[in-house]
């Protein structure tokens, strides 16, 4: 197949939109035109569970599942583009020794599946348009089916422009400087023609059009729903979360604090009036067997049994211990982090029902495995886009960065978030542990490496402080443990003076710090073609 002809069959991957018996089923399904898909209302609950469908199964070389791009990938990609998780394989070594050129599957599938889930999302929203509305359909409805698409669009663009995209502190009015924001249905024909020619926003139109997308999602959302639905389906709570995120991505420290007020009450226990979200008592209260029903997780997106990023893929076979688990043994915490002073010894995080230890000599090299997902044999866990946690700790680096002195309710967000691990008073932090502001900023921010490891974050993270003076985390992409590291297990000491053999850094300056546009859109996209990321 020719590169034009492939292209235009990722553009129309939202022209057929995915049917089933169960508008949360995630099995292999029955395809409907985007002519009939609208015609009745069982049919258009459908369509929009194929938006998220498409999200989910994405498609690898060889139309494969791996999970691309927020069924699995963008949890392995994140890890294995920061420091935080280590390789002891060669599966993602391309992303984690930053060898990835315009050809590389694990952006290019990235990219491609983000956009198709993205065309899906707007050919449903054009669609619902021409429903007719009545007493089993109301326009209250078709709005709320719209939100969900426009949720799921913004998600997928803020992914895009992280990974393909300079920060937002970094110049966001520079042409051409963001990722095409893809607003119209591309169904074939003039659309298509329509869709080649489309060039890169800015960086800050990328996010004023993520913003505008999430305003109408929790307007038109509803507060929560029932059962699985209440974490794997949007909410009005889940579009706010979100915003919490872009806003922090956005340096708009005022914007965070607004949004997160919506949900965060002003004192412990910190149960939100929107959604009842609340921490889990256990550190790891949103995982293993309660990852579909708990307090704290505001938005995952689905996988089961019969439909999940596989072998390849799946978190469980990605993150688990070959001896402990029989998982692959792929991805592990990194000594890197294990050592940080912030991550003591006694963290729960780091107990046994939190970690599994691989034997030295196995294909996990004796590395501590994560337990966030321990279902190898059945790959049932949701990837995670965004838990309760993230917002208390977003909320609370906005309030430190804009006080003037510790900020009382920040140390109290972050304590709550912290507290549940580290329950040994000698590491528990309190007003004294902070002479300024700025200290307490960096440990908010250093607290989110071993909360969200496993979770993708880190990337994220490194994205947004890059161009921080005062809390950047490295210089670009961080040096990490290398890969032809044979034994781990006496590198975890807990003590962050310890030294081992690690793979250098990247810096921000270097064209690596992105990742390109894939060959397929340069190929046949004569304005993007111009806009390829420098250095590709």
């Amino acid at each position: 197949m020719n590169f034009k002809n492939k292209y235009i069959l990722t553009l129309l991957g939202g022209s057929l939109i995915m049917a089933s018996c169960d508008v949360n089923n995630l099995e292999p399904q029955t395809a409907l035109s985007e002519t009939t898909a609208f015609q009745t209302p069982d049919r258009i609950a459908l369509a929009v569970a194929g938006v998220y469908d498409g999200g989910q199964s994405g498609f690898y070389a060889g139309n494969v599942v791996r999970g691309y791009a927020f069924g699995a990938a963008h949890l392995e990609q994140g890890d294995m583009r920061g420091e935080d998780m280590a390789l002891a394989a060669t599966f993602y070594a391309v992303t984690y020794q930053n060898n990835y050129d315009p050809t590389q599957p694990n952006n290019v599938y990235y990219w491609q599946n983000a956009y198709a889930m993205i065309n899906r999302a707007n050919v449903v929203i054009a669609g619902l348009k021409t429903a007719t509305v009545s007493a089993s359909l109301t326009q209250a409805q078709l709005d709320a089916y719209e939100a969900e698409c426009r949720f799921l669009r913004a998600m997928a663009h803020h992914y895009l422009v992280v990974n393909f995209a300079r920060p937002f502190s970094d110049n966001p009015t520079a042409a051409a400087g963001g990722v095409p924001y893809r607003t119209a249905a591309v169904t074939g024909g003039s659309t298509v023609d329509a869709a080649i020619q489309q060039g890169r926003n800015t960086v800050s139109e990328t996010y004023d059009k993520i913003i505008e997308d999430l305003n109408y999602a929790e307007e038109k959302l509803p507060d929560t729903r029932t059962g699985n639905l209440k974490i794997t389906r949007a909410t009005k709570g889940a579009a706010i979360a979100l915003k919490t995120r872009v806003r922090l991505h956005q340096n708009n420290w005022a914007e965070v604090i607004r949004e997160a007020n919506k949900l965060v009450p002003t004192s412990a226990p910190f149960t939100s009036s929107v959604g009842s979200y609340a921490l889990t008592s256990s550190p790891l209260g949103a995982f293993g067997s309660a990852n579909k029903s708990n307090s704290e997780s505001i938005f995952s997106v689905e996988n089961n049994d019969v439909d999940n990023a596989g072998t390849n893929g799946a978190p469980a076979s990605m993150y688990s211990a070959v001896s402990a688990n029989n998982g692959r043994g792929i991805i592990l915490i990194s000594p890197i982090l294990w050592n940080q002073s912030f991550f003591p010894s006694t963290d729960l995080r780091k107990s046994s029902t939190a970690i599994a230890s691989d034997t030295p000599g196995s294909a996990g090299k004796g590395g501590n495995f994560t337990r966030k997902y321990p279902d190898v044999t059945t790959k049932t866990e949701n990837a995670p886009i965004i838990r309760y946690a993230e917002v208390l700790l977003n909320l609370a680096e906005a309030l430190s960065r804009t006080s003037t002195g510790v900020d009382t309710r920040a140390l109290a967000l972050l304590s709550a978030v912290r507290n549940r691990s580290v329950t040994d008073a000698a590491n528990q932090y309190t007003t004294a542990s902070f002479a300024t502001n700025k200290n307490l900023t960096r440990a908010i921010i250093n607290e989110r490496r071993p909360e969200f490891l496993a979770e993708g974050l880190r990337w994220l993270d490194i994205h947004r402080l890059a161009q921080d003076a005062d809390f950047k985390q490295a210089d670009g992409i961080p040096a990490k443990a290398d890969i032809a590291i044979t034994n781990f297990a006496p590198l975890y000491t807990n003590n962050p003076a310890t030294t081992f053999r690690l793979q250098a850094g990247i810096p921000y300056s270097d064209f690596r710090f992105l990742w390109p546009i894939p060959t397929e859109e340069i190929a046949n996209n004569p304005v993007l073609a111009k806009q390829q990321n420098p250095g590709y």
